[in-house]
């Protein structure tokens, strides 16, 4: 596998510790990260990852550390579209901020969990068969036409096989009560919604595997690199989200950059497998005679496919009115979650906010507008915040 047992030991201590660290320093002491907190958290787990990867090229080799680089862009990319799911999750299920937090550490946990199995696994595939190549690359170009579909990207569920076993099979109650997992309703003892919701993450964690792995060994066979890029890419996942939760959506054309990065790395595991090619039926077992792609040049590939694709979200116009939209989502949530004690000064600064967030989207384009059931919600969501807005100040 690379490295030797004590190096695997060691790496494998310290993500567990980041991970105990992650939950008794932040998310046992319940809490809405704000936006600094986040911002350094997201910056400490970075250069960490940072600091890993220095220290591969160190003690292993500078090819080694661009594998590892190389694999981590990728799986980072990958982790920021997971987190559009995440998203959609949270919101269908209306999850209170305050409670975010524990959610997304257990799915992170769940993803590392699970992507480890299927790291193994591909690493038995790729060892005993030689026909694997051509698996995971065919499969990752099928993720790419996938992800390249711009109706698919909008037909993203909270709802799947692990959420309709959790419903059917436990006994959970019909309200959150802060980030308890457990609570007495009727003198029973019942889960709250929350643990369905962890089911929720769980089962896309899952979905996610099946691209991001094969995307790993399309970039290094290094089984020890594949592990520590896909389990420091999503350390951070869950301060990530806090930082850029706003921003997501306008992420517009991420999909399409990540169907790229997917694409290019399918054609670069085919072309491997062929150059490799001892199957029967194809060029009767011998070898392909074709140009391998080197890892080098998959990262400078992957960082420019990257930035290009945030550089056109950021300044184009569907941009601008994604980003509009989810903030004014995002403050009319905040503003309905504020309870009779708020600070009046806090409930009027979050109101005027509000009605800025939605002059700003009446200003925009019609073009740049959301589909008619996305705009029907929102306006929902805005007048329930009106409506209680009118009944504070009646109250007063």
């Amino acid at each position: 596998m690379g490295v030797s047992g004590a190096v695997w030991g060691l790496t494998i201590v310290l993500i567990v510790g980041l991970m105990v660290f992650d939950y008794t320093v932040q998310v046992r002491n319940t809490h809405v990260p704000t936006l600094r907190e986040a911002a350094i958290w997201s910056t400490f787990y970075i250069g960490v990852s940072a600091v890993f990867g220095m220290g591969v090229v160190i003690f292993g080799s500078p090819s080694m550390g661009v594998e590892y680089f190389a694999g981590y862009l990728s799986n980072e990319a990958l982790s920021v579209d997971n987190l559009f799911v995440f998203l959609v999750i949270i919101s269908s299920f209306e999850v209170p901020r305050i409670a975010q937090q524990k959610v997304l550490l257990f799915g992170i946990a769940f993803a590392l969990v699970a992507r480890t199995g299927f790291i193994l696994l591909g690493a038995a595939l790729i060892e005993n068969f030689s026909w694997a190549f051509y698996l995971f690359g065919l499969g990752l170009l099928v993720m790419a036409v996938h992800l390249a579909k711009p109706e698919e990207d909008e037909s993203r569920s909270a709802d799947n096989v692990m959420v309709r076993s959790a419903h059917r099979f436990l006994r959970t109650s019909a309200h959150y009560d802060g980030d308890r997992l457990l609570v007495v309703e009727n003198g029973k003892r019942a889960m709250t919604p929350l643990v369905v919701v962890m089911f929720a993450v769980g089962g896309s964690d899952l979905l996610f595997a099946f691209d991001s792995v094969p995307a790993m060994f399309g970039l290094t066979q290094n089984v020890f690199l594949v592990f520590a890029a896909t389990a420091f890419s999503l350390m951070g996942l869950r301060q990530l989200y806090f930082l850029i939760d706003n921003l997501l959506d306008r992420l517009v054309y991420l999909s399409y950059g990540l169907a790229l990065i997917l694409g290019f790395i399918g054609v670069k595991l085919i072309l491997q497998a062929l150059h490799d090619n001892n199957i029967p039926f194809i060029n009767h077992g011998k070898h392909v005679a074709l140009t391998e792609v080197s890892t080098q040049t998959s990262l400078v590939v992957i960082v420019v496919i990257l930035t290009i694709t945030a550089l056109v979200s950021v300044v184009s116009g569907r941009g601008r009115m994604q980003n509009s939209v989810n903030r004014a989502r995002r403050i009319a949530c905040e503003y309905l979650d504020l309870g009779s004690a708020a600070d009046h000064a806090e409930r009027e600064a979050k109101f005027v906010a509000l009605v800025a967030a939605e002059h700003e989207i009446d200003s925009l384009a019609m073009k740049y507008r959301t589909n008619s059931q996305q705009e029907r919600e929102l306006r929902a969501l805005l007048q329930s915040a009106r409506v209680a807005h009118e009944a504070y100040n009646l109250q007063s």
